[in-house]
């Protein structure tokens, strides 16, 4: 069997939860959209967010969060991979990245039920600092600054 690094399991997770996301859209959004009598058969170019204001805002919530999660997140995953390529994506920076995972799926918890922006925030900035602590372990593995 080959080893792999450790830091590739959050970031299959991550993917994981953006589907499901993805899911809790579809259902949330077709039944408010057929409820307001709109056909997607006849509906003619969009563009993100032109259904703001038009069904319930509770509605465009898992939308919302899909958008978030196709973001920051992707620079997750280029760090992540960054970190497994070079060898460093064990311990320490594994932990940091299912810390990372673990915040985002409670942001989108939050945003998708509730949608409390202060308490969102809070748990978006813990997660960006984590990104930020990955972001400079593979600096300094790439770089060589740790010699």
């Amino acid at each position: 069997m080959i080893e792999h690094s450790e830091i590739l399991k959050p970031v299959v997770v991550l993917i994981a939860w953006s589907l499901v996301m993805l899911v809790w859209m579809i259902a949330v959004r077709l039944p408010a959209m057929k409820k307001l009598g709109i056909d997607i058969n006849r509906v003619t170019g969009s563009k993100p967010g032109a259904l703001d204001g038009v069904v319930p805002d509770k509605a465009q919530w898992p939308a919302h969060n899909y958008m978030h999660l196709m973001e920051q997140p992707t620079c997750f995953y280029a760090v992540a991979l960054t970190l497994a390529l070079v060898g460093w994506g064990n311990g320490m920076n594994a932990w940091i990245a299912w810390a990372y995972v673990a915040l985002r799926i409670v942001h989108s918890l939050i945003q998708a039920t509730f949608n409390k922006v202060n308490i969102r925030f809070m748990v978006f900035a813990l997660s960006s600092l984590c990104l930020i602590a990955l972001t400079l372990h593979a600096a300094i593995a790439v770089f060589g600054w740790h010699h």
